[in-house]
């Protein structure tokens, strides 16, 4: 490129005007009187155009795309792409803040499930495994979880306190199952068994029993850890959605940029120049007189 670049330069120096034109199929710059014009006895020939070759430049491998995929911007500066630096800032600004909510999440989650284990579980049971997401979701709308069996021995008699949350999900039961849930059935009848499943499945027994009834301040610490908790867990996500959505994006750049490049590199344009010189002979006298 650089030697065509001189020889427009010396074309233009010497002569007129360049016109733009196409390449032909072969990758060269067609010049209409661009021969090899020799100081001779003879005329010079231009009959033929002469042929410059062209060294055509690769846009950028195609692997590039694959490399925006897994870390955005490197595509972008294998392309040579001035937005390759936007793309990596994006990815470390959104993966630090990521890293940072996921942190507070974990210790807000750590810390109002030891605080609803020291206090609002303990006179319960002396084990106390971690509950799900759910568990400490419903303590926050229930002081209590109540009984899960009121009379001890013999068949399943559930919580009667619809107050509390066992007693809560019975008094579903029988309204989902019961013709009258003011009315029990026979145990033996397909309404109890039906209403009994529906409570074992979502009911807590000993194990998971919780009282906030003598404890009204840690409760509202308690309550206060699980919103700072979830709200620092939405954060974590919406950084993540960001991570994505710049993942896809750098991908979509790298592969429009590859694609517009080949289409202009297809769609180029070469230098025509005629030179003005007449053709002559060398070493022939001037006739005159």
């Amino acid at each position: 490129m650089s030697r065509l670049f001189a020889w427009s330069l010396v074309l233009v120096a010497a002569a007129g005007p360049l016109h733009a034109q196409r390449r032909d199929p072969a990758g060269f710059v067609r010049t209409a009187a661009g021969c090899d014009a020799h100081l001779s006895g003879a005329a010079a020939s231009c009959d033929q155009p002469r042929r410059i070759p062209v060294q055509e430049t690769v846009s950028g491998p195609a692997w590039a795309i694959i490399a925006s995929a897994l870390l955005p911007g490197v595509g972008q500066a294998i392309l040579g792409n001035n937005r390759a630096l936007p793309y990596l800032a994006v990815e470390a600004f959104a993966w630090t803040s990521y890293l940072g909510h996921s942190l507070d999440y974990r210790r807000h989650r750590d810390g109002y499930r030891g605080l609803a284990s020291r206090v609002a579980r303990a006179p319960f049971s002396s084990v106390r495994p971690h509950g799900s997401f759910e568990y400490y979701e419903h303590m926050t709308h229930y002081l209590e979880a109540g009984r899960f069996d009121v009379v001890a021995g013999g068949g399943l008699d559930p919580e009667i306190d619809s107050a509390t949350f066992n007693g809560a999900v019975w008094q579903l039961a029988r309204r989902t199952y019961w013709s009258n849930p003011l009315v029990a059935p026979d145990t033996l009848s397909t309404e109890w068994q039906r209403a009994v499943a529906f409570y074992r499945a979502r009911a807590y027994d000993q194990l998971y029993r919780w009282s906030w009834t003598n404890a009204p301040q840690e409760y509202a610490a308690f309550i206060a850890l699980i919103g700072e908790s979830n709200d620092a867990n939405r954060r974590a996500m919406t950084d993540l959605g960001v991570v994505i959505a710049n993942h896809v994006l750098s991908t979509v750049d790298a592969y429009i940029t590859i694609r517009v490049t080949r289409d202009t590199r297809r769609q180029s344009f070469g230098l025509e120049a005629s030179l003005p010189f007449a053709t002559f002979s060398v070493g022939e006298k001037q006739r005159t007189r």
